[in-house]
Formats: C-alpha cells, structure tokens, sequence
C-alpha cells in the first residue's frame, strides 16, 4: 500500500492553484510539494508573439524587478515587439510624407490657377 501524504495548505480541491507535487526525501519520507502557477511571457499589442528580453513572472513579481529588466531600451519597449515597432514607425513616417506631398501639390495647383 501507498505511503499517506499530508497537505501542507488548507486547499483540498484540485484546482489551478493548489497543485501539488509529492517528492521522495533523502530520508526515505515522501512529503508534498506546493507548486506555484506557471507565468507566462509578456505579449505584443500588435502581434500577439511573446516579448523577447522580459522574463516571463508572475505579475505580483514585477514589482521587485528594477525598471531595466521590465522594459527594453527602444521606443514601446515593453509593449510592442521589434517587427510591430518599425511597422509604427514607418507607417507614421509615410503618413507625414503623404501630407507633405498632398501640401505641395495642391499650391502647385493654386500656383498654376492664377497664372
């Protein structure tokens, strides 16, 4: 027969966040293990793909992390991924360009009208 094991937290239903894990000790003693929920990436706005460079916690843990290991040294550092950044940017880029572009033709047109 299986040695009993005893839970360590009040929580007896088998829910996401009273997962247990029961570990031989080196004295022979099998003891059970609290397992903590499993953290996920932080994601892209845009895309959805998982932000390389900011490690993957639970989200009551940011708060101990210094500002440099939750962000990335660029513009939307710790929103957007690189891809979703320089599409944004280029988009606005070329949305200025077509206004100056449209500015320019139309006092052409006005230029060309009174003469």
């Amino acid at each position: 027969m299986a040695q009993r094991v005893t839970l360590r937290t009040r929580k007896s239903y088998n829910t996401k966040s009273a997962r247990n894990k029961v570990v031989k000790t080196p004295g022979g003693k099998l003891v059970v293990q609290n397992l903590k929920k499993v953290a996920t990436a932080p994601k892209c706005g845009d895309c959805g793909s998982g932000l390389p460079g900011i490690p993957a916690l639970r989200p009551r843990q940011y708060a101990t992390l210094s500002k440099r290991q939750k962000t990335v040294s660029r513009a939307y550092g710790g929103s957007r991924c690189a891809g979703c950044t320089r599409t944004r940017i280029l988009r606005a880029f070329l949305v200025e360009e077509a206004k100056i572009v449209k500015k320019v033709v139309k006092s052409q047109k006005l230029a060309s009208a009174r003469k």
